[in-house]
């Protein structure tokens, strides 16, 4: 079996809009309609027993189910296609997720919190309209080999694996082997509480204040059997009370980043690197750097690795994350896997090597994880 998120370098249009768009893994993708309609229901499930150490000040460690991530987030949805003719169909995706320890809603407890769109794909491209994730998200897949896995360098940068935008027109389209791709919201979040990246508190669409809450995303990439690489580029606007110290519009939070990778035989090699600069009261300026290799020993045993470092300017509260994971595929749909990690955290950085976990102030923490995950 395929693994959840691997980048294929013969990429099409639909392993975009209709698989990267609904972030299910490469097993799951849908045949192309032709000629009538179909509807699909799909969805996966995912949890293990996790081991943490440090999760506070005084160093106690922890033994738990985790109720974000595994090696994939859990989910269930439904999509579907239209051949209208002519080389034009009607596409829509909706998908929730959800924590396999308690049942309840993830996203800020949306019930469509993955993705809510409607779109329209023809000869030069796909046109959504909805809540998606956006360019900074689907850029990410080429260079992450652990994906939005529970022990991943996107927990040094949580925003990353949340990179969705509410209130949204998206765009992207393919020629040759140059995909480009770009979003904008008009209120990139529409909650009213600010409980994490998913839950940022910043609906916008405000008549008085046209700027609040938009965001902007772009992708520019090329991809060939044996490398590929991408550019993109996100900036979203803070508005009144949002979360994170984005509390007015003229603040923004902006990220830059290349990500790419190299196929030697079936080893891959990726890496990537993110430039964030956020303009509000307290100005913040970071660098984030990660190199991944994953390499499938036989069709059901693979193994993925990844270094990253964050690194805070002006500042000795940097991380440093190390991760392994071992997987083992029973069939195309299930598999068990092991993912063992450890995160460095100087000065008073207290980044968890686990999404989310929680660590001392300054203090390293190391995990392990065994899972279970079922496709469907």
């Amino acid at each position: 079996m395929k693994k959840i998120v691997r980048c294929s370098a013969a990429i099409s249009l639909a392993w975009f809009a209709n698989a990267a768009l609904a972030q299910v893994p490469p097993d799951r993708w849908p045949a192309a309609a032709t000629g009538t309609s179909n509807v699909q229901i799909y969805g996966l499930v995912d949890s293990g027993v996790e081991y943490l150490s440090n999760v506070n000040a005084a160093g106690d460690s922890l033994v738990r189910i985790p109720t974000l991530a595994g090696s994939f987030p859990s989910n269930i949805g439904f999509r579907g296609a239209e051949d209208l003719g002519s080389g034009l169909k009607a596409l829509f995706n909706l998908e929730m997720g959800y924590s396999v320890d308690t049942g309840v809603l993830q996203n800020g407890g949306r019930t469509f919190g993955r993705s809510a769109w409607v779109g329209l794909q023809g000869r030069y491209g796909t046109l959504m309209l909805g809540r998606m994730i956006n360019m900074t998200y689907i850029a990410n897949l080429r260079s992450n080999v652990l994906g939005p896995s529970i022990h991943s360098y996107p927990n040094l940068d949580t925003y990353l694996p949340n990179a969705r935008s509410d209130n949204t027109i998206g765009y992207i389209g393919k020629l040759s082997n140059v995909t480009v791709g770009a979003t904008y919201s008009t209120g990139r979040d529409a909650t009213t509480v600010v409980a994490g990246p998913a839950s940022t508190a910043c609906p916008g669409e405000l008549g008085a204040d046209s700027q609040a809450c938009r965001q902007v995303t772009a992708m520019l990439a090329y991809d060939t059997p044996k490398y590929g690489m991408a550019v993109s580029w996100d900036v979203l606007n803070g508005g009144p009370n949002a979360g994170f110290g984005l509390t007015r519009s003229d603040f923004d939070d902006r990220r830059a980043g290349i990500n790419g990778y190299v196929m030697v035989d079936k080893l891959k090699l990726a890496a990537s690197f993110l430039d964030r600069k956020i303009d509000a009261a307290a100005d913040t300026d970071t660098r984030l750097v990660q190199v991944g290799i994953s390499y499938p020993f036989t069709p059901t045993f693979v193994l993925d690795a990844q270094v990253a470092q964050l690194n805070v300017s002006r500042s000795d509260n940097d991380s440093t994350m190390a991760v392994a994971r071992a997987t083992y595929s029973f069939s195309r749909r299930t598999a068990t896997y092991v993912s063992l990690g450890r995160i460095d955290n100087d000065g008073v950085a207290a980044i968890s090597l686990s999404a989310g976990g929680t660590v001392g102030p300054g203090l390293g923490q190391t995990g392990l994880m065994v899972g279970l995950r079922h496709s469907f």
